[in-house]
């Protein structure tokens, strides 16, 4: 890809830029605060939510520019399993392969922190979420209704699952 953006570790100065590309993604879909799925609290506690707790929040850089467009974290759930969240694309970088860089990232960190299980949700009003997911291999666990909002759980194990019957 031409041009492709730089990504780095999240830094403190970036939180205007995440936050407001947080709510453009949204409104892109639709998704408005006071929706049941709109949320927006972890913010202004990056460091703390992500990077403090055996996590990670990248951010991918538009290139010469150094804009932010493009970014997505990872959030500890326990010992084995982190969330993918926060993955979003300025729509003007929307197709190019910035959304697959900044996943890939993510797994490739989760993995390196100890993880066996990423999860993760979206909406199908993302529908390019939907389908980077499945792209990469993630398979959906189960869905609900929030608002007006059909939300997806999916998951993805980066390591080979061993029945319990095989151990002996």
């Amino acid at each position: 890809m031409t041009g492709a953006i730089r990504i780095r570790r999240y830094r403190w100065s970036d939180l205007d830029e995440v936050l407001a590309l947080h709510q453009i993604g949204l409104a892109q879909v639709g998704l408005m605060p006071g929706d049941g799925v709109y949320y927006d609290d972890d913010f202004p506690r990056i460091q703390a939510v992500y990077l403090a707790d055996r996590g990670e929040f990248l951010v991918g850089e538009e290139p010469g520019g150094g804009r932010i467009v493009a970014m997505g974290g990872l959030r500890r759930v326990d010992d084995e399993t982190a969330e993918m969240c926060r993955l979003r694309v300025h729509p003007e970088f929307q197709r190019r392969g910035c959304g697959a860089m900044i996943l890939e990232r993510l797994e490739e960190r989760a993995r390196e922190l100890g993880y066996h299980v990423l999860r993760g949700d979206t909406t199908l009003q993302q529908g390019a979420a939907v389908e980077l997911y499945r792209k990469y291999g993630w398979r959906e666990i189960r869905r609900e209704t929030r608002g007006t909002a059909i939300v997806l759980y999916g998951e993805k194990y980066l390591t080979p699952v061993v029945s319990p019957q095989l151990i002996r």
